[in-house]
């Protein structure tokens, strides 16, 4: 049997626990099954977070993107499902969302190219999977003198749906699978080290890392 003094007890109770870090992405970064308490991106970047429809996209931006960035301007998030419930809170009840779907993507990048007009950090969801956007997104980065970044949160189909069925607001089964297809392309692809095209980095993250994700900053 092993016998602790009060030394080794008050030793341990003394320790700290590890902490996690705080990382700074570059190029590929793959933290499924790791944790990090902190990403931050280069002042004034833009950042694209990207996953199936129900993975946690907003859930993840509007807890831990910070307010301010590193200079104390503001950073600037824009997430496409608050363009929809901007249009949907004006329209009757009667009215299906594909009825007003173009109007709401309409605002959605509004938003954003307001946005992008300004010099602010940027984080913006629901532009990862469109290929032509995220290159949209890449001239814009490079004419205001930075980067694109992409945060890919990668979770299994079956917490997806159920992350719908959660917020009673789910996609149709062929738009679905259109997601599925585009994620898988882009997780593979950081999985073999390769980038989206125009992004400076991507960060892979699994649920278990989003949940202890406590900020995105820049500075």
């Amino acid at each position: 049997m092993t016998v602790r003094t009060r030394t080794d007890v008050q030793a341990a109770a003394g320790r700290k626990a590890p902490t996690a870090p705080t990382v700074r992405p570059a190029g590929v970064l793959d933290l499924r099954g790791r944790t990090a308490a902190e990403l931050r991106y280069p002042l004034g970047d833009l950042l694209v977070v990207s996953g199936l429809p129900g993975s946690g996209k907003s859930t993840l931006m509007r807890r831990v993107v910070a307010a301010a960035d590193g200079r104390g301007a503001p950073v600037r998030r824009v997430d496409s499902q608050d363009a929809r419930e901007r249009v949907e809170r004006r329209m009757p009840r009667a009215v299906p969302y594909a009825a007003y779907r173009p109007f709401a993507r309409l605002v959605h990048y509004a938003s954003l190219w307001r946005a992008l007009r300004s010099e602010m950090s940027v984080v913006v969801h629901d532009c990862g999977q469109r290929s032509v956007v995220r290159r949209w997104l890449a001239r814009e980065a490079r004419r205001r003198g930075g980067s694109v970044h992409v945060l890919l949160l990668a979770v299994d189909p079956a917490t997806a749906l159920a992350g719908q069925a959660a917020r009673g607001r789910g996609v149709s089964a062929y738009a679905f699978a259109r997601h599925r297809r585009a994620m898988a392309g882009l997780t593979a692809a950081a999985t073999a080290g390769r980038r989206p095209a125009g992004a400076e980095s991507v960060t892979v993250v699994d649920r278990r890392c989003a949940d202890a994700l406590r900020a995105i900053t820049f500075g």
